[in-house]
């Protein structure tokens, strides 16, 4: 038995943000069953290249690929009052549906919580919007992009003398994913007890607030306006990258005790006793002159030389690895972090593992991404009446 066996979710989203909670779902053990457009399907199968090509079937986006895992495929036209009966057929038959409708889609079409909570009174309803369901702004498209930009995260994220910069990967709906399925593993939790279902509004733009964390108190509580400072750390110093010789690598001192170790290390102790960098705030304080001087010695050896040094001193320190060092990584690997799968048309694929980690019941990988309709003749075949 998996964490979530015997919880069924009816998956109406598309994209990431959705699809994301929806797949950490099924790796927990859930029933996932994607419904999506019939003929196309949901809007990233066609988002490459790369696809991945099989020797049985048409090929498949590695966009999608990464967030449909564990689930069903079913086709059905949303748009048509029998694929809107079809649909709440299904959602009869589940405990979570998840959605991302431009906010009033969902009731046009009588998909909205009221609606399908009449005929099933437990039902955990999750909406996922750009702007949620209330405020001025609630009828306005979402993307990940506009709301890195609305929400704060490019105005803090690149190098201070460039542009602002969205994160390298669709952070915003990736982190509304994951607040996701914390609200419906919280409901489900809930409704053990009250034995009623309850609707989740989630929000990108709320998300990406709430994820400033420590830049948001900066402004909230210390009235600072955060900038832009590239790798560099708004509180700590020296967090930040370095060039070296042939290369980069990564600097991570969290206390002091770990920065009179990089003195040392770097054959310079006296600096751990220097009033400008004994303390954190201190080297705050006189950021623009301890930086400078890292960089001078840092730049005199090869990156492998200086890793090699500060591990064995014990200060925490990296490469900065490409995507595909990432998972070449013998760590990495050691982690299961890199997932091996037969797709429905025959391919090979490699997907990143599932991070979390549960000793008695843990992650399983039942199947890989569907195909497009793959279980329709299961679950769209007339079933009895309960």
């Amino acid at each position: 038995m998996a964490a979530l066996s015997g919880l069924r979710v009816l998956d109406l989203s598309r994209v990431l943000a959705g699809p994301w909670a929806g797949q950490l779902l099924a790796d927990l053990g859930a029933e996932v069953i994607k419904v999506e457009r019939p003929g196309r399907g949901d809007d990233t199968r066609h988002w490459g290249p790369p696809f991945l090509e099989g020797p049985d079937g048409p090929p498949e986006s590695a966009y999608f690929l990464c967030a449909n895992r564990g689930k069903r495929s079913v086709c059905l036209d949303l748009a048509s009052a029998e694929g809107q009966q079809r649909c709440r057929q299904l959602a009869k038959q589940c405990d979570v549906v998840i959605e991302n409708f431009k906010v009033g889609d969902a009731a046009r079409m009588g998909l909205d919580y009221p609606n399908l909570s009449a005929d099933n009174p437990g039902l955990i309803y999750c909406s996922i919007t750009g702007f949620g369901q209330t405020g001025p702004y609630r009828h306005r498209p979402g993307y990940d992009l506009l709301v890195q930009a609305m929400g704060g995260l490019m105005s803090i994220t690149g190098a201070p003398e460039g542009e602002p910069q969205k994160v390298g990967v669709a952070l915003t709906d990736i982190m509304t994913g994951l607040y996701a399925t914390v609200g419906i593993l919280a409901a489900v939790n809930e409704r053990q007890r009250s034995g009623l279902g309850q609707h989740i509004d989630l929000a990108l733009l709320d998300v990406t607030a709430a994820t400033l964390a420590n830049q948001a108190t900066n402004a909230l509580i210390g009235g600072i306006e955060p900038g832009r400072l590239g790798n560099a750390h708004p509180s700590i110093v020296p967090y930040q990258s370095f060039v070296c010789a042939d290369g980069e690598l990564v600097l991570a001192v969290g206390n002091d005790a770990q920065f009179a170790k990089l003195c040392a290390a770097l054959g310079e102790p006296q600096w751990a006793s220097d009033r400008r960098f004994a303390t954190n705030a201190a080297r705050v304080t006189h950021r623009d002159q301890l930086v400078p001087m890292l960089t001078r010695i840092f730049l005199t050896s090869p990156r492998q030389h200086w890793l090699a040094v500060l591990e064995l001193a014990g200060v925490p320190c990296g490469p900065i690895n490409s995507v595909g060092e990432v998972f070449a990584d013998p760590q990495v690997q050691a982690r299961q972090m890199v997932v091996s799968m037969t797709h429905g048309n025959g391919a090979e694929l490699k997907l990143p593992g599932n991070p979390i980690k549960l000793s008695r019941t843990p992650v399983e990988y039942a199947s890989a991404p569907p195909s497009l309709g793959q279980a329709e003749p299961e679950w769209l075949a007339p079933r009895p009446s309960s």
